[in-house]
């Protein structure tokens, strides 16, 4: 009888034969979700990311591999693999002799250190004469600048043997250090290779987000907020209950007009505010053909 999780892992590797690598990176992770303990998972996921050149992911699960099962060959295996991927081929084949002294004359792990040490003997020999190209091509360069210098000026500027040769020197060193800082940056740009995809909303983000809303919170509680009693004083004083916000009345404003008699203000008032906004307000008239208003 099968487990979910069996399940899972099956449709991840038929996923993964179709080159569905997406998808069978969602299988594996449900599954792993129901066995963190499971380090095929984390191998045949790790795998994945690999296809994805999800290169930091993959190394994570290869690591994760080998602190479940130390002692299997495919956690090293998929950890070199990672490595490789990322042009550290010193740090592969370490990886590769780890997993070969696991499971010695295995012609996959054999065939693959082969490989690494073929990219990085290949790897050190362009930064070995790459700069050394560049400073050829800025010899032929110098040379050009001068021959041009002598053939299509009337007056050539570089008369002196010296000043030649000490142009043409000064372009193959620029060369030099083009081609140098080229394979710099070149080495800068493999490195961030594993480093961790941009974390779009980090938790202090999301700390911030929780601070503005406490304080949208305790703002709302130190508003103040006009009782019965304060509208029964505003309206003894004549002054105009428009400069009340419109959402902050007391519930019994119409109650306060109807008792105070005052039917002038309430005409002015309800004429004004319907003006500003129809959908605040409603007009009741009562038996005694008096006006009040209540707010929605």
């Amino acid at each position: 009888m099968t487990t979910p999780v069996q399940n899972l892992k099956e449709l991840g590797n038929a996923c993964v034969k179709e080159q569905k690598y997406e998808e069978a990176m969602f299988h594996y992770t449900h599954a792993i979700t129901l066995d963190p303990r499971n380090y095929s998972l984390y191998s045949n996921r790790s795998f994945v990311f690999l296809k994805m050149q999800q290169y930091h992911f993959a190394m994570e699960d290869a690591l994760m591999t080998i602190q479940l099962k130390p002692d299997w060959t495919k956690g090293y295996f998929r950890k070199a693999e990672v490595e490789s991927r990322t042009f550290r081929f010193s740090e592969a084949l370490q990886s590769y002799n780890k997993a070969l002294s696991l499971q010695p004359n295995e012609p996959g792990i054999l065939k693959a250190i082969n490989r690494a040490s073929g990219m990085l003997m290949k790897d050190r020999r362009a930064d070995q004469q790459i700069p050394w190209l560049g400073a050829g091509v800025g010899i032929i360069l110098g040379v050009i600048v001068v021959i041009a210098d002598y053939v299509f000026t009337n007056k050539p500027t570089l008369t002196h043997p010296l000043l030649m040769a000490l142009l043409t020197i000064s372009i193959a060193m620029l060369g030099f250090c083009i081609a140098k800082g080229f394979r710099y940056f070149v080495k800068c740009q493999r490195k961030s290779l594993l480093e961790p995809p941009i974390d779009l909303y980090p938790e202090s983000n999301k700390d911030e987000f929780e601070n503005v809303e406490a304080d949208k919170e305790s703002e709302k509680e130190r508003h103040p907020k006009y009782s019965k009693a304060l509208a029964r004083q505003r309206f003894k004083k004549g002054k105009s209950p428009l400069s009340i916000p419109l959402t902050e009345f007391s519930p019994d404003l119409d109650k306060i007009l109807y008792e105070e008699r005052s039917y002038i203000r309430p005409v002015y008032f309800l004429s004004t505010l319907y003006c500003i906004s129809k959908t605040r307000i409603r007009i009741v008239s009562n038996v005694a053909a008096s006006l009040c208003i209540t707010l929605m």
